[in-house]
């Protein structure tokens, strides 16, 4: 499989003035920094368990802070290629926790719970615990959401949350804004993810005080562009959001749901999808149907699933991402 697509025969948009690399089979990582609006990459063989002088020599160790972004843990799904994601996501865990620098938080896009089951989020919970960051911050997926209800979602992650709201949320850091989007209310099979007109008011609303030299990171579930229509891997009123973007100099937008790693430059905007702690899906146009990869072959499952960390480096309006697999 090429790493970057350079056509659109599926005429979903994909290749639509930009590009997109795909590393969903790679155990390395790829690192993306950027500098002035202009954006590189390169890739990285960098581990968790590597020691403290090797990750000093990262491209990114004069960060001025770190964040990791985990997704779709999926707790209580428990078939093949993974029955047993409380200990993946264990896993994972244990290598936010190694970290010679603690993260100043995580950011979970969404998918925490498989049916989101009372004792599903408790399981989240009790995990969620043992995480050594700041703070954990949350959005929505359609897992987490029975029935177009995300009440069980917001009675344990609806704190700070925007009050009448599904989850959205906004914060700042160290001179960078974080948003936090729910596109996964009134979602159907096959459908495109929306965010519907009162979050999008909320949304201008939010972003008008802030100037455009401002850092912008938007953290959703289902991806701000459309990668596989068909599957639905898309949201329908990405493009409205993004206009209300299009003034920032630096906007990245990190998402999950699709379990593989997919990455695309528009303009300003660097879109990040990243990998499940619990399985990976099949790649759009190859395999027939989205879902959990059942073939995976045995001992494969770890190269194929894991967790990102982000690096920002305030002197150099510098966003760095890198992706780390569990194997």
């Amino acid at each position: 499989m090429n790493d970057r697509i350079v056509h659109d025969p599926s005429n979903d948009g994909v290749d639509r003035r930009g590009f997109l690399t795909c590393m969903a089979w790679a155990g390395t990582g790829m690192v993306w920094a950027v500098s002035g609006g202009i954006l590189g990459c390169s890739r990285v063989e960098q581990d968790f368990g590597k020691s403290k002088e090797a990750d000093a020599k990262a491209p990114a160790a004069t960060a001025s802070f770190r964040f990791i972004q985990v997704s779709d843990s999926h707790l209580g799904f428990s078939r093949e290629p993974n029955r047993d994601v409380a200990q993946t996501y264990r896993e994972a865990i244990a290598k936010i926790n190694a970290l010679p620098q603690q993260p100043a938080f995580v950011l979970h896009t969404g998918d925490l719970t498989h049916l989101a089951k009372p004792e599903e989020f408790d399981a989240v919970d009790q995990l969620h615990r043992t995480i050594r960051a700041g703070e954990i911050y949350c959005v929505p997926g359609e897992h987490d959401v029975t029935e177009n209800d995300c009440r069980a979602y917001m009675a344990r992650y609806g704190q700070g949350a925007v009050r009448g709201g599904n989850g959205w949320r906004s914060f700042d850091y160290q001179g960078v804004h974080f948003v936090g989007l729910n596109n996964c209310m009134n979602l159907r099979a096959g459908s495109l993810g929306i965010l519907g007109q009162d979050q999008l008011d909320w949304l201008r609303q939010d972003l008008a005080g802030k100037t455009d030299s401002t850092p912008i990171v938007v953290f959703a579930h289902i991806p701000l562009w459309t990668v596989h229509q068909a599957w639905g891997w898309g949201t329908q009123d990405s493009a409205r959001a993004l206009e209300l973007l299009k003034r920032f100099g630096s906007v990245t937008v990190l998402n999950g749901h699709i379990h593989q790693i997919m990455q695309k430059v528009e303009g300003n905007v660097t879109f990040h999808a990243a990998r499940s702690t619990a399985f990976p899906q099949g790649v759009p146009g190859v395999a027939p149907s989205p879902g959990p990869m059942r073939d995976v072959p045995a001992g494969r499952l770890r190269s194929l699933i894991g967790v990102t960390k982000v690096n920002y480096v305030e002197r150099n309006s510098t966003l760095a991402i890198t992706d780390e697999t569990l194997g």
